[in-house]
């Protein structure tokens, strides 16, 4: 029966227990008053279900609020895996050129520090340790380089003082990865953040 089948939350076994955004809880509170506008629920219902929804810490709780209501799918665990690693780490170049490249763990907070050397961060492979990551990027008579994927959701507020920070690389995502937040500054050096065309 293919309406029973749209029915079920499509919530992984190994996502319930991860935490949900407000942005899922707003998704099923609106999902919440187009069904009660379709009279689907009641007022009393819908209060309790909405109290439910905005009570709700994990995507295990959101997904009984809206089983039973046709054609509406509970938010689902983001599509990229994080492996929760909540550590703050650090790449150092001090006259020296470090790079993290290819299958690296981002933990949530990463600093990255160039003092008359350079630094890469290529994330176009690595793999996250939370939903939304800060890389700390502090550049002084050096560079530092941040590769980002095409898709991701890419926030750039750092400064340039007597340097560069580049922020072309700043734009929404496509909902299937983390966020990243590049702060600091670059005082006689330069930070690129960069979308290559290829992969």
């Amino acid at each position: 029966m293919a309406e029973e089948a749209d029915r079920t939350p499509a919530v992984p076994a190994d996502g319930q227990a991860m935490r949900a955004s407000d942005a899922d809880r707003e998704r099923v509170a609106q999902a919440l008053h187009e069904a009660a506008g379709e009279g689907r629920l009641s007022l009393d219902e819908l209060r309790d279900r909405l109290d439910s929804a905005y009570s709700a810490k994990t995507y295990g709780e959101l997904a009984p609020i809206v089983a039973d209501l046709p054609g509406v799918t509970a938010p689902r665990r983001p599509a990229h895996a994080y492996d929760g690693d909540d550590a703050t780490r650090a790449v150092l170049g001090i006259w020296s050129g470090p790079a993290r490249r290819g299958d690296w763990l981002v933990p949530r907070t990463q600093i990255a520090v160039a003092f008359m050397g350079g630094v890469v961060l290529d994330l176009r492979h690595a793999r996250f340790s939370a939903d939304e990551t800060t890389i700390q990027a502090y550049a002084v008579m050096g560079g530092i380089e941040i590769l980002v994927p095409e898709g991701m959701d890419v926030r750039i507020d750092g400064v340039g003082l007597m340097g560069g920070f580049d922020d072309a690389a700043s734009g929404p995502g496509d909902g299937t990865g983390p966020c990243v937040r590049i702060t600091g500054f670059a005082f006689w050096g330069g930070v690129d953040v960069r979308r290559p065309h290829h992969s």
